[in-house]
C-alpha cells in the first residue's frame, strides 16, 4: 500500500509539471498525429491531459480498484481518443478525451467487480455506477418530504431518475445487496464522523464545462442531423417514427402506414442506422454509440 501511494505520488508530480496546452498548439498536435502519425506529437498531447485522466481515475476509487489499475486505465482512455480525435470537428480535445476515459475506467471496474458479469447492457452499466448515489438521494428527500418510499415506489423512481426499466433496477439491487450498507452510516464510531454518503463524486459540472459542454451538444445535434439528412426519404421516415418520437413507433404501425410487412421494415431501419453510423464514425463517440 506504501509503495503504491509512492508511485501515485511521484506520477502526479511528474503530470502536474506537464504543459498545459492552448487551443491552437492542441489542435496542430492533433493534425500531426493524424495526417502524420507523428509519435512525439501524440506523446506530447496525452502527457498533457494526463491529469485530466488521474482526475477521473481517483473517482472511481471506491469501487476497490487499486489507484495503479484504474490511471493505467485512464491513459488507455486516454490514447485511444487522441487516434481517433479529428481535430477539425470543432470540439475541444479534452471534452472529447472524457467520454473515452470514463467509457474505460468503467469497463476495468465492472469486469473485476465480483458481482457484475461482462457484457452488461447500457442501462446495467448506468445502474452499477449511478444507484445508490440516486437511491441515498430519493430516500433523503422522501424522508424530508415526511412520506417515506416502500421497496417497490423507491425502485420505480430509481428507474425514472436514471432512465432504465424497472426490471434492470431489480437486477442491479440483487446484485448489489451483498456490499450494500446505509448510506448515512458514519464512517466511525465517532457520532461526529462523516457519513458515507459525503464520500460519493459530485457530479455537478462547472461553469466553464457547462458552456463547453452546451457548444459540443450543438455539434454533436448537428453532425446527427447532417447524417440523417443523408438517408433516403424512406429510411429517414423510419428512423424519424422510431428513434425521434417520444413515444416510438412499432414496426407493425409503420409496415401498415407505408405498405411493407414488419420484417422489411426492420430491414431498412439496421440499413439506414449502417449508414449513419458510417457517416457518424470517428466523429462523435456518443452519437455514434445512439446508433449501436
Amino acid at each position: 500500500m506504501a509503495r503504491e501511494e509512492s508511485l501515485d505520488m511521484n506520477l502526479s508530480r511528474r503530470v502536474m509539471a506537464a504543459e498545459l496546452l492552448d487551443a491552437e498548439t492542441e489542435l496542430d498536435l492533433a493534425r500531426a498525429w493524424r495526417d502524420h502519425r507523428d509519435e512525439k506529437a501524440m506523446h506530447r498531447l496525452v502527457t498533457a491531459y494526463m491529469r485530466l485522466a488521474i482526475s477521473m481515475a481517483s473517482k472511481f476509487r471506491r469501487y476497490g480498484a487499486p489507484m495503479n489499475d484504474l490511471i493505467q486505465e485512464a491513459a488507455l482512455g486516454l490514447m485511444k481518443a487522441a487516434d481517433k480525435f479529428d481535430p477539425d470537428r470543432g470540439v475541444r480535445f479534452s471534452t472529447y478525451a472524457v467520454w473515452w476515459i470514463k467509457a474505460s475506467i468503467q469497463d476495468h471496474v465492472m469486469r473485476n467487480w465480483s458481482l457484475v458479469r461482462t457484457g452488461s447492457t447500457s442501462s446495467q452499466k448506468s445502474l452499477f455506477f449511478n444507484l445508490r448515489r440516486v437511491q441515498a438521494r430519493l430516500e433523503r428527500e422522501a424522508e424530508v418530504a415526511g412520506m417515506p418510499l416502500d421497496g417497490h415506489q423507491l425502485r420505480e423512481r430509481i428507474a425514472s431518475e436514471i432512465g432504465v426499466p424497472i426490471a434492470d433496477v431489480e437486477m442491479m439491487q440483487g446484485r448489489l445487496s451483498g456490499s450494500d450498507f446505509s448510506l448515512n452510516a458514519t464512517q466511525s464510531t465517532d457520532e461526529d464522523g462523516r457519513e458515507w454518503i459525503d464520500t460519493l463524486t459530485d457530479d455537478a459540472l462547472d461553469a466553464e464545462q457547462t458552456v463547453q459542454l452546451d457548444h459540443d451538444a450543438a455539434a454533436l445535434r448537428g453532425w446527427l442531423a447532417d447524417a440523417l439528412d443523408r438517408l433516403p426519404a424512406r429510411e429517414r421516415f423510419i428512423v424519424r417514427e422510431r428513434k425521434l418520437r417520444e413515444t416510438p413507433r412499432t414496426l407493425e404501425a409503420l409496415g401498415d402506414e407505408l405498405g411493407l410487412s414488419k420484417e422489411r421494415v426492420r430491414q431498412l431501419e439496421a440499413a439506414a442506422f449502417a449508414k449513419m453510423r458510417k457517416s457518424l464514425e470517428g466523429q462523435s463517440p456518443e452519437v455514434y454509440q445512439l446508433l449501436a
